[in-house]
């Protein structure tokens, strides 16, 4: 298993993407810490605690505002490049196609079958109510994305490494991370 002492760039920055439910979080978690690298993951939901307010009330307040996405967004950014002599591992919905400094982008992706189940572990819920919440946020988050930025985030054949997440466990995932990272030169 590869860790941080076999990174060769010590000011790595990995941005990891997908849509809810694909792992996003936890594989930046994990990869962060066995590279030994900042963790970055700010939110919507952490965006919706801050202001004390529902996800899904961001949520509905996105369809309108920009604010939600851009302050999200810059925030991330903002992070990721704070400390140039650190590397991250940044995980976000538009991570792959945001930082540009990225050096490995990474995308995650799941059946939706599975990326349900996923949530309904994580946050309840009955099969149905929660597909129906799921298919209908990632259709809002696509437009949105395509009206704020031009990005299709249905379009992920550029990054470096595209992994289906629901062939392999979290740490199996970082190990793919990890070994195409100890590629990344100075």
């Amino acid at each position: 298993m590869p860790d941080g002492s076999l990174i060769r760039k010590k000011n790595i920055k990995i941005a990891i993407s997908g849509k809810s439910g694909c792992g996003n979080t936890t594989v930046t978690k994990l990869a962060a810490n066995r590279l030994g690298l900042r963790f970055i993951n700010f939110t919507f939901r952490n965006l919706a605690a801050e202001k004390n307010i529902s996800l899904e009330e961001v949520l509905r307040l996105a369809e309108t505002e920009d604010y939600w996405d851009r302050e999200v967004d810059r925030r991330q950014i903002e992070e990721a490049l704070s400390d140039g002599e650190k590397g991250c591992v940044l995980g976000s919905r538009l991570a792959i196609w945001l930082l540009k400094e990225a050096d490995l982008t990474v995308y995650l992706k799941a059946d939706t079958d599975i990326r349900v189940r996923r949530l309904i572990r994580r946050e309840g819920g009955d099969y149905d109510s929660v597909a129906a919440f799921t298919r209908e946020r990632d259709a809002r988050d696509r437009a949105r994305y395509l009206r704020l930025y031009n990005i299709d985030n249905d379009d992920y054949g550029f990054a470096s490494l595209v992994i289906d997440s629901g062939l392999y466990t979290p740490d199996e995932i970082v190990d793919k991370i990890a070994l195409i990272a100890q590629t990344v030169k100075t």
